[in-house]
């Protein structure tokens, strides 16, 4: 007995010890991984100038859309309520987008019509920007013809770096199609404060961007229609990917296809949805839920920096060295500036003001189906009805947080149901609990079936009642061999049913009352039981 409790005693320091050490591991190799680490391109950072807070800080307060954030994956954003007036931000993925949310972030554009921006320099975007026909390249882009001068504080010493590129970018439009008189026109105030910036090119200024590469799918050219294809924005000719980081486009290890985008946008119109639409009869501002055709949108931005706190507002870009025009001072001239593509109002802002224009034209606000009451929100100006959602799965987290994520993160990888996503979660402390367990008695429990029952076993049986067993497991086969009911047997007189059976050995067992039998002899009439079947 004391043998026993030291082995059982054992045993549970044993699982105590071993459930110690794992939850260890779980709190602290997250930690591990992320020490040292910086976040980047954040929504929710606000002190570094390579953080994207003055672009929420703009949509929330500025362009009063709603804002908000996902933390363990996209994988939810066909979940998500009205998915066609929200858009997802995957700013600067410090994190490779998987196969499993690709496939749901592609299924939330054409199908549920959802607006999606990715914004990278390298290649953790590739498995989703694959599903479009496009492909990030993994180094950075030089031109020698679109780049832009960054001054010192007395504007007198220029810094000349051919990865920092502009680009006179459409919001709408694709530039390839746009005619020659629309290239060279700036959009003016007016079509900036009523967002209509159609025929028209803004300034765009990119810092160490890479190379989007584009090549149209089988489906493009089956049915061409199925979709809108936009190059927004791209490079000079001159422009070439440092894959081998000398800096010299002549070598032919650098590769200089001359095609080079910098912006591309993808449209999917007529997907169906449910949403409010005016009803005409009952007065403009009346509304009922109906069908509503919703156009989904997604585009690529070769470089997470256009985001960043030192180029969306011209105020932080100036103190940095940037400059509205790109005028220069000393002997060093742009051999190639904006102003020489753009005609007319074609100074630059800061980044705010494309992207700001952009997010609009991807949203249903042009949509004269959808009711004016969900277009316009509570007061002019209110697109509180539209959301903006950016993506903090794909950055390095903090610390303490780490460890809470990547759980959240795992969870949401077995389902995607709110509900469910609660319930594995307490399953997995159900476990735990149990594990935790000390069985006192071992030889007085059994396990049944689960892991949430724990039954006594049965007492033992009464010597007495051996032989009714035996006659009971009799009876049973010699019903179940003849096919017959209960109520059947029950009816069934003596003489019939000792004929049924023949063995003298059973039918003396059966019904006589003054025989008895030792344990030995039970067990030879139970092997004689279970050969009158195979016997008959």
């Amino acid at each position: 007995m004391s043998d026993n409790k030291e082995e059982e005693g054992r045993f549970n320091r044993y699982i105590i010890s071993s459930l110690a050490v794992t939850s260890a591991l779980l709190l602290l190799l997250p930690m591990l991984f992320v020490m040292g680490k910086d976040t980047a391109y954040s929504a929710y950072e606000v002190e570094e100038l390579y953080q994207v807070s003055d672009m929420r800080d703009t949509l929330s307060e500025e362009e009063r859309y709603f804002v908000a954030n996902t933390m363990s994956t996209p994988m939810l954003v066909n979940d998500w309520k009205d998915p066609h007036r929200t858009l997802l931000a995957i700013i600067g993925p410090e994190k490779p987008i998987d196969d499993t949310e690709a496939d749901e972030i592609y299924k939330f554009v054409t199908e549920r019509g959802g607006k999606v921006i990715v914004a990278a320099d390298n290649t953790n975007a590739n498995r989703l920007a694959n599903k479009f026909g496009v492909t990030f390249f993994n180094d950075p882009m030089l031109d020698e013809k679109q780049h832009w001068v960054v001054h010192d504080q007395l504007g007198q010493t220029p810094t000349i770096s051919w990865k920092n590129v502009w680009s006179a970018s459409s919001v709408m439009q694709d530039i390839d199609k746009m005619s020659p008189g629309a290239m060279m026109q700036g959009c003016t105030a007016f079509q900036i404060e009523n967002y209509n910036p159609i025929d028209c090119r803004i300034p765009l200024m990119f810092r160490s961007p890479t190379g989007l590469r584009f090549e149209p799918l089988l489906r493009d050219t089956e049915d061409p229609g199925h979709r809108k294809i936009m190059t927004l924005g791209k490079a000079s000719t001159s422009a070439f990917i440092d894959v081998v980081g000398s800096g010299d486009g002549t070598d032919p290890l650098n590769p200089a296809p001359g095609d080079l985008r910098l912006v591309m946008r993808f449209d999917y119109p007529g997907i169906e949805v449910f949403d409010e639409l005016p009803i005409e009869e009952r007065g403009a501002f009346s509304t009922g839920l109906g069908e509503l055709e919703v156009t989904g949108s997604i585009v690529f931005v070769s470089d997470e920096e256009v985001f960043s706190n030192l180029l969306w507002s011209l105020d932080v870009a100036e103190e940095e060295g940037l400059s509205t025009d790109c005028k220069s001072v000393g002997d060093y001239t742009l051999n190639n500036c904006w102003t020489k593509e753009i005609l007319n109002n074609n100074e630059w802002s800061g980044n705010e003001r494309y992207f700001s224009l952009l997010v609009y034209d991807m949203m249903e606000f042009d949509n004269v189906n959808l009711s004016a009451q969900v277009r316009q929100g509570g007061s002019p100006g209110d697109k509180s009805n539209f959301q903006v959602v950016f993506d903090e799965s794909r950055h390095v987290t903090g610390v303490v947080s780490a460890p809470f994520v990547e759980t959240m993160g795992t969870v949401v990888l077995l389902t995607s149901n709110e509900f469910l996503k609660w319930l594995v979660v307490l399953n997995v402390g159900l476990l735990l609990l149990v594990a935790m367990m000390v069985v006192p008695e071992k030889e007085n429990w059994r396990h049944v079936f689960d892991l949430t029952r724990f039954n006594r076993r049965p007492n033992k049986l009464d010597p007495s009642t051996y032989r009714k067993r035996v006659q009971q497991a009799l009876f049973t086969k010699i019903r179940v061999q003849n096919d017959l009911t209960r109520d059947q047997m029950a009816a069934k007189p003596p003489p019939e049913v000792q004929a049924l059976i023949g063995d003298p050995r059973l039918v003396e067992l059966a019904y006589s009352q003054s025989r008895t039998y030792s344990p030995q002899e039970l067990r030879r009439l139970m092997q004689a039981i279970r050969r009158w079947g195979k016997e008959n």
